[in-house]
């Protein structure tokens, strides 16, 4: 939580909580007597986690630290986690841990809490791992029931530092030391706006922190063996999320604002198998496809048209998948509907082949517009070739497909966007990389140029594959995208 005075220290900002109450209540619940707080200081059993199992991540996240000491040798690296956010008032979203902070240590959604920093300390041989946390809220003190947005008959039970340390396998302290820790002045190096004390703490320097966050964003452009398989898990899921789709796109054609019926039912798998959705759930029907970010999602969905669904599972590691399929309301394609289908179908193959070790992130996107560019000029709206619209300073097939095909997967849906021009956009393809390869065609409703029959119809197939030694592998490739496996897959899933 960022705090309202930066002024405040870490420890006084966990004793107020979602109040200025000096006991950590809200200012509108029944004042605590002193009986009270007498009477619950007593009669709790102890209640100590167990069975802890050490995270799959901890040699992972080793690995990272020590590719980042010899990056940063003698420099202390602070890395938040970030505070919770309010959504009204005093209830904040969800907290989700800043996705560097999660890279760097491991710790899963359900173990983050809000307010942690991960300080890497310099050492003679590189960098020891200090986690600062808030520890469990015990019974010593009047916390546990008194402060409503860290105690833990308000939000549940957190580890103690122990805990902490024997899960995740680094150095735990709790969070009311760390304003001291900041105090001595060491050459440092911070993410910066996720804490109000770390950012009172170290001085500015706009460019080296620049720096900092583009060499993170880039050391996440490869995904090591831990961060393919979760991406795998997360593709799994959604996948089934999917399925859930599919199955209760009956109801949603019968019920006002169905779309919302569909991204209710992929927001259950989300939460069932994952931490949460990766981003907004996108259910866009009919004509609604052809707005890019429809996240509004209260339109009908209606027999005979087209669906466009882009959602994504959030692993408790928080990867996340990036799935878009457009699928037949009622399980058959019409004639135009699978005509301009099978154009971004044939794109998406293009798009599928360009992505190689060795070729430049630019060419999936090159591969997939031609193909595009070459449909649309045989569809005869093209007014020039395909040939000269694919000069960068023409593109007119562009109108009907302008975002972009490609984007790196991993912990942000979007991931790795602080990297450098020359080593993303304009960068070569290495294997590890996990990316997606999503063409699209979208004709809306007033576009004269296009026959009627394919007015308002958008089209958009999107897959997550990992670059391999030898070309590519499609995570996704068991969720059905050709339209008569769709086709066939629908029938099976409503029979």
């Amino acid at each position: 939580m960022k705090s309202r005075n930066s002024a405040i220290s870490i420890s006084a900002i966990y004793t107020l909580g979602v109040s200025e109450n000096k006991d950590g209540s809200r200012g509108y619940d029944a004042p605590n007597a002193d009986a009270l707080a007498e009477f619950m200081k007593s009669g709790w059993r102890p209640t100590p986690l167990l069975g802890i199992q050490s995270s799959p991540a901890i040699n992972y996240v080793s690995a990272r630290t020590k590719t980042i000491s010899a990056k940063y040798p003698g420099i202390r690296l602070i890395i938040p986690a970030g505070g919770l956010k309010p959504r009204s008032n005093d209830t904040d979203y969800r907290f989700r841990a800043h996705s560097d902070f999660t890279y760097l240590t491991g710790i899963s959604a359900s173990d983050a809490t809000p307010d942690s920093v991960l300080v890497l300390e310099p050492t003679a041989t590189g960098h020891q791992p200090i986690l600062f946390v808030h520890p469990r809220s015990s019974r010593e003190t009047d916390q546990f029931y008194r402060n409503a947005r860290y105690g833990e008959f308000w939000v549940g039970r957190r580890m103690t530092l122990e805990e902490t340390k024997e899960k995740y396998g680094m150095a735990t302290r709790d969070i009311a030391a760390l304003e001291e820790v900041l105090s001595n002045p060491v050459s440092s190096q911070i993410i910066r706006g996720q804490s109000s004390l770390v950012d009172s703490k170290v001085p500015e320097a706009k460019l080296a922190e620049e720096e900092f966050a583009t060499y993170l964003s880039e050391l996440r452009l490869i995904k090591d063996a831990f961060e393919i398989a979760e991406l795998q898990k997360a593709v799994d899921a959604t996948a089934r999320g999917f399925g859930d789709i599919v199955k209760v796109l009956p109801a949603a054609a019968q019920t006002k604002r169905g779309e919302r019926i569909v991204e209710a039912a992929f927001f259950g798998r989300a939460r069932l198998e994952g931490n949460d959705l990766g981003y907004e759930t996108i259910a866009a029907a009919g004509s609604h496809a052809c707005i890019l970010h429809w996240i509004k999602n209260d339109g009908d969905v209606n027999n005979g048209d087209l669906i466009l669904v882009d959602a994504g599972v959030e692993m408790e590691s928080l990867y996340t998948a990036d799935i878009t399929r457009t699928l037949p309301v009622n399980g058959k394609f019409t004639p135009a509907q699978r005509k301009l289908y099978m154009l971004v179908f044939e794109a998406q193959k293009a798009g599928f082949a360009a992505v190689k070790p060795g070729a430049k992130f630019k060419d999936i996107n090159a591969a997939a517009h031609a193909v595009l560019a070459k449909g649309l000029e045989e569809l005869g709206v093209l007014p020039v070739s395909a040939e000269e619209s694919m000069k960068p300073e023409v593109g007119l097939h562009r109108r009907w497909t302008i975002h972009g095909v490609s984007h790196m997967l991993g912990l942000d849906v979007h991931d790795c966007d602080q990297a450098r021009t020359d080593q993303y956009r304009d960068g070569v393809l290495r294997a590890g990389m996990v990316l997606t390869v999503e063409p699209g065609l979208y004709i809306h409703e007033d576009d004269e140029l296009f026959p009627e029959e394919y007015r308002g119809i958008g089209i958009r197939i999107e897959d997550d594959v990992l670059v391999t030694e030898t070309g590519c592998r499609n995570l996704s490739r068991n969720l059905p995208s050709h339209p008569d496996e769709i086709e066939v897959w629908m029938a099976n899933l409503t029979a």
